[in-house]
This record gives structure tokens, C-alpha cells and sequence, in this order.
């Protein structure tokens, strides 16, 4: 089993910043990917950023030049530095996991809330 611990959202005015980090423990042998998706009220869920085993990430388009995600293995920690906040990011990130073995399997984090607002 996995567990995904997630931290670090808040209120945060338009253009600051805010650090994102989850933290993954239990059989993790068999993870591929990891990553955040975020769900706005009435929006469908979206993919935010992820980051694969070997280092390659992908960022959506509407975060591409602000949020950057990165990894410390040590640690089994992702993070999601975001920087430039507009009010459109707000949403609940929710931290994922991907496996592929023993089966095709995401794991995620409770969720946290991040609000851009003056």
C-alpha cells in the first residue's frame, strides 16, 4: 500500500507564492509517476504537473513559466513550487501516485486547498 501525505496550501495573494510537497510512504517500489492534479468547483479534475521516474516532467500549458515540480528521492518528496499565482489557480491540489505493477494503480493524497484572492 502507499500513503501520500500532502502539505503546504494556504491563501496566498495574486502573484505570490506557495510550495506544495507530498510525501510518499509504503510499497513504492512500483511507482512511475508522481504528481498534482487540482479541482476547481464545478470543473472537471485537470493534470497540473507530474514527474516520472526518470527525471522528465510535464506541466499543463495554463502553469507552464510559474509552477515548477521537482523531486528530492531521498526523501520520496515531490513539490509543486508556484509562483506567479493568479486567481484562476484556485482549487483543491491533490497530490498523486502512479503504478504500474503489481497493477495499473493512482494513489492520492487527501487534498489542499489553495486560494488566490486579494
Amino acid at each position: 500500500q502507499v500513503q501520500l501525505v500532502e502539505s503546504g496550501g494556504g491563501l496566498v495573494q495574486p502573484g505570490g507564492s506557495l510550495r506544495l510537497s507530498c510525501a510518499a510512504s509504503g510499497s513504492i517500489f512500483g511507482i512511475n509517476a508522481m504528481g498534482w492534479y487540482r479541482q476547481a468547483p464545478g470543473k472537471q479534475r485537470e493534470l497540473v504537473a507530474r514527474i516520472f521516474n526518470s527525471g522528465s516532467t510535464n506541466h499543463a500549458d495554463s502553469v507552464k513559466g510559474r509552477f515548477t515540480i521537482s523531486r528530492n528521492n531521498a526523501k520520496n518528496t515531490v513539490y509543486l513550487q508556484m509562483n506567479s499565482l493568479k486567481p484562476e489557480d484556485t482549487a483543491v491540489y491533490y497530490c498523486y501516485a502512479g503504478a504500474l505493477v503489481p497493477t495499473m494503480t493512482n494513489y492520492w493524497g487527501q487534498g489542499t486547498q489553495v486560494t488566490v484572492s486579494s
